[in-house]
């Protein structure tokens, strides 16, 4: 079994869980304050694995089905090991999702009334590390809009830096915000080259 069909697994089941018993899911989900009260820092990842409602889960875990087999077959090409390329991929997810919640944490310490939960930082991590191998696979926005990753990759990029700024929202877009760099970092630890051949790939791009 591919360890992207476990995460789903693992996502559906512990939100699912943690649904039927609001303790469990106020345990799990993100919150700065108690991690600097109680010293529970376990919320780093277990706040990757609960979601606040069936349609954000499904939003993430359907493209974390995509672009997560993706990553992995391109950690498997560039690794030349199944187990290496395995833990490459669950540390990107890991360490996405624990980054992506590093500035929400020292922003939010403070405030005992902020939460938040959801896979996004691990699965924007796991996105953009892909568009930094492939950056012209097409991307398509509701099976209509396609573009070149690249382009929908920066995008979102701008929009979720905007977003970040915005006190309205109830979205973490600072966790999608660096969860998404920290994949593009990752990806250039991982493989050094993927610069000049991103570079490469859209200088030859014509609308």
């Amino acid at each position: 079994m591919s360890l992207t069909i476990i995460l789903i697994i693992l996502n559906v089941g512990i939100s699912y869980y943690a649904w039927q018993k609001p303790d469990v899911l106020n345990k799990m989900m993100m919150q700065p304050y108690m991690v600097q009260k109680q010293n529970q820092w376990y919320r780093f990842v277990s706040s990757a694995f609960v979601h606040g409602s069936w349609m954000h889960l499904f939003f993430n875990m359907f493209t974390l089905y995509f672009f997560g087999r993706s990553i992995d077959a391109w950690f498997h090409y560039l690794l030349g090991d199944a187990t290496l390329a395995t833990i490459a991929y669950f540390g990107l997810f890991i360490l996405g999702a624990v980054v992506a919640d590093i500035p929400t944490y020292i922003k939010n310490r403070n405030n005992y009334n902020y939460r938040s939960l959801g896979a996004s930082g691990g699965v924007s991590a796991i996105i953009f590390a892909s568009i930094m191998y492939s950056p012209m696979n097409d991307i398509c926005l509701y099976g209509v809009l396609c573009f070149p990753g690249f382009i929908w990759g920066a995008i979102y990029l701008i929009y979720t830096q905007y977003q970040t700024n915005n006190i309205d929202s109830n979205i973490n877009h600072s966790a999608h915000l660096y969860g998404a760099l920290f994949g593009i970092v990752y990806a250039i630890a991982i493989e050094p080259s993927s610069v000049p051949n991103f570079i490469s790939q859209i200088a030859s791009w014509s609308f």
